[in-house]
């Protein structure tokens, strides 16, 4: 089981606020000040976020006390992180305001980040974050210990009650970043939501912040990859595209209009899809008479293994390859990194979910004929 998380993108937008402060201050230039509490051996490192990987800007010199002050020049929105001793954290997103840092070592939830609305955001995020790993952890143990047992019921009972945290908590973190406006605090929450499930939220706020803080480029980033996924977004027409059966016989997606379709991308070396194949033959027995149809797409590169992994696992729908590994024509198309990988399309062609697989594809099967 896993997170959804963006990533690359969740290390950059995990740093993102904007500090609010009062007072005159020299234009251009942003005052990181702090102090530390009975703190360890080590430095205090500041580091900028260059593209997707924090690069190092100075080691800051603390004094007896604990305190610290470091001045920035800073004339975009910028992400930085404050690494407290090796030990502890602290992320950063500096425009054109300061920010106060307090922390004590003997006292975990002590952190406090004074001087903007957002940074209290940010805080609360984090709070959400660890909560949520925290059910997460409990989950993998009782999955790996369901596992050991080779027990199938209690391993699909966790896989149905995983969905289920993750969907509760994909509608906390949207509810966080409602309550937040346009706070730029909002961007660090993006890469906890699923963009395949939640485009819709994600595009909407990434177009008012986009309109609010022009040329930022994270921001500029995000909207090209969400441009990019707008055509295999929930709604829209999945694009066609044509390949050969084993036989040869050319078959094109939109040849099974009329029907529910899966378009279910594997292969024969992926375990993970092999170990769902069941789950897929046993549905599409159930449900192929009410209008249900698959549509296989395997990323394999040797017809042989393809062909036998299709006798083997007993798939009787139509199966198409062109073996060229990620680098089909469909796969490029659908934007595939991993598998397996699923869209449902609807009888008119449209996507109406993504990603169904186990308990997932059973409900949404249910949901649409029974």
């Amino acid at each position: 089981m896993k997170t959804r998380m963006l990533g690359v993108l969740v290390m950059s937008m995990m740093a993102l606020f904007s500090c609010g402060g009062n007072g005159t201050k020299e234009e251009g230039k942003v005052q990181i000040s702090g102090k530390i509490g009975n703190a360890p051996e080590g430095v205090v490192v500041l580091s900028q976020f260059t593209d997707s990987r924090p690069k190092v800007l100075d080691t800051l010199e603390v004094s007896a006390n604990g305190e610290f002050s470091y001045s920035l020049e800073v004339t975009t929105p910028t992400f930085y992180e404050l690494n407290l001793y090796g030990q502890r954290v602290v992320r950063l997103a500096l425009l054109d305001e300061d920010v106060a840092v307090s922390y004590n070592f003997n006292e975990p939830s002590s952190l406090v980040i004074e001087g903007s609305r957002d940074s209290q955001e940010m805080l609360k995020l984090e709070t959400l974050m660890e909560e949520y790993q925290v059910s997460v952890n409990q989950l993998n143990e009782k999955y790996y210990e369901a596992m050991s047992k080779n027990d199938s019921e209690t391993i699909k009972a966790i896989q149905l009650e995983a969905m289920q945290l993750e969907s509760q908590q994909a509608d906390r973190v949207k509810e966080t970043i409602s309550s937040m406006g346009d706070s730029f605090a909002s961007l660090a929450a993006v890469g906890l939501l699923n963009p395949k499930s939640d485009f819709p939220f994600i595009d909407d706020l990434i177009s008012r912040l986009n309109d609010k803080y022009p040329g930022t480029i994270s921001i500029m980033q995000m909207k090209q990859q969400l441009d990019e996924m707008r055509s295999l977004s929930v709604g829209q027409v999945a694009p066609d595209f044509e390949l050969p059966t084993p036989n040869g016989d050319l078959v094109k997606l939109s040849d099974l209009r009329g029907k529910y379709v899966l378009i279910d991308f594997w292969a024969a070396w992926c375990k993970p899809c092999r170990a769902e194949n069941p789950n897929v033959v046993r549905l599409y027995n159930q449900y192929k008479d009410k209008g249900f149809e698959v549509f296989g797409v395997s990323l394999d590169r040797s017809k042989e293994d393809w062909v036998k992994a299709i006798a083997d696992d007993g798939l009787t729908w139509t199966q198409v390859s062109d073996l060229k590994y990620f680098n089909s024509l469909a796969a490029e198309l659908y934007k595939i990194d991993a598998i397996p990988a699923t869209y449902m399309l609807d009888p008119d062609g449209k996507i109406i979910a993504k990603d169904l697989r186990g308990p997932s594809l059973e409900n949404k099967l249910a949901e649409l004929f029974d």
